[in-house]
């Protein structure tokens, strides 16, 4: 009876986390040499208005509760993120940004494809963060869809949010506040834009992104992490 409940047990876990990958992309890893916790953040951030159905989307109140519960459990070791996001809302993805530059849990961020606009504050909020060579950041200033009020309070108040994503991103990297504005306000590179595209090697020097490297790189920088941490709850 109890071998039966074992396997019942085993098949209910395997169908939750099929569900839990398909759901909102997350896995977690059984057979390895730490236990971590997968996390994918891809296509456009959904934050407080919801997407065409056709646009491949990260809804962030998937994400909170998320990271809420990777942070309360014990057998889960470390947390890689991996990131391919077209930027998306701009408060949504700083918020979960925050919440992962606060975790106790060895996180590591891996940007693979691009991690545009918003998705800079989310490769830096990792307390190690790794690019693919081929992939590339796209930084720009805040920009908003829809109505938009001609009077000086809207520009205050983008200038403020611009403020907030620059203290967030230079206080978690490594990057020069003065360079990384050149490069937000940049007029020569985008086409209909303002900003600059900024590939892997180009982030690792100039300190936004702490190493290039693939896959394999990003999980061997967790399992450094993790092995150099104290256990967070006993």
């Amino acid at each position: 009876m109890s071998e039966e409940i074992e396997k019942n047990t085993g098949a209910e876990e395997l169908l939750n986390e099929a569900e839990l990958a398909e759901k909102t992309g997350e896995t977690v890893s059984h057979d390895s040499k730490h236990l971590i916790h997968c996390l994918n953040i891809i296509g456009q951030i959904e934050g407080h208005y919801a997407l065409p159905e056709q646009n491949k989307a990260t809804k962030y109140e998937h994400i909170i509760p998320a990271l809420v519960a990777i942070e309360q459990d014990r057998s889960v070791e470390g947390l890689l993120v991996i990131l391919n996001t077209a930027g998306g809302d701009v408060e949504a993805g700083l918020a979960l940004a925050e919440l992962i530059s606060g975790m106790k849990t060895p996180t590591v961020s891996l940007v693979v494809g691009g991690g545009h606009s918003i998705g800079v504050p989310l490769a830096v909020s990792a307390k190690r963060s790794f690019i693919a060579p081929t992939a590339s950041m796209t930084i720009h200033p805040v920009r908003m869809n829809g109505t938009v009020l001609g009077v000086p309070q809207t520009l205050s108040y983008f200038d403020r949010m611009q403020e907030r994503i620059i203290r967030f991103v230079t206080s978690n990297s490594n990057v020069d506040g003065d360079e990384f504005r050149r490069l937000m306000m940049n007029t020569d590179e985008l086409v209909l834009d303002v900003g600059s595209i900024v590939e892997g090697s180009r982030a690792v020097e100039l300190g936004l992104i702490d190493s290039l490297g693939g896959l394999s790189d990003a999980i061997n920088g967790l399992y450094e992490l993790i092995e150099a941490s104290e256990p967070r709850y006993r």
